[in-house]
């Protein structure tokens, strides 16, 4: 979770400062590709999460 929310952070940090700074759109595209990773590793963590091993009593 804290992995998902650094990356969520780093995305916003990158898009912001390549949408004010001139000339560093690279960076805005930077963002939105780490974003894309996160919500890609995001769904494939909350799909696997659900298989929990229940302890029988």
């Amino acid at each position: 979770m804290v992995l998902f929310l650094l990356l969520i952070l780093v995305a916003l940090v990158l898009g912001i400062i390549g949408f004010a700074a001139h000339g560093l759109f690279y960076l805005l595209v930077i963002g939105a590709v780490v974003l894309l990773i996160d919500l890609v590793y995001a769904a494939m963590r909350f799909r696997r999460g659900g298989r929990k091993h229940r302890i029988g009593r």
